[in-house]
């Protein structure tokens, strides 16, 4: 899915279906035909920014998550791999200062 119309479309009913609402329900809350939310949901139409940011408000969402690539389970697994990584290293590097810091004190006294 490397088409932008594709992945707003994909985003879109995503984020829809998570906040619950119907295709009628949204279009409602937005001024729009359900008709017209449908289209964009298969990327046959196309919204104009300002009905972007209707319903990127109607979903209580920021605009930009409308056209974020979704990453696959693996690579949303590396990338929290990659974060959980990085925040362990920061602990033991933290907790090796703090023991040398300790260390040295104790030596002083």
């Amino acid at each position: 899915m490397t088409n932008l119309r594709d992945i707003f479309a994909h985003n879109l009913k995503t984020k829809r279906q998570k906040c619950g609402f119907t295709q009628a329900k949204l279009a409602e809350k937005v001024g729009v035909s359900t008709h017209h939310i449908a289209m964009i949901e298969i990327a046959r139409h196309y919204p104009t920014l300002e009905l972007v940011e209707r319903i990127a408000n109607t979903l209580e969402i920021e605009v930009y998550e409308l056209f974020i690539n979704p990453l696959s389970p693996h690579e949303e697994l590396e990338r929290l791999y990659q974060v959980v990584a990085k925040n362990i290293e920061q602990v033991v590097s933290q907790a090796i200062e703090n023991a040398l810091t300790d260390s040295h004190k104790k030596k002083g006294d």
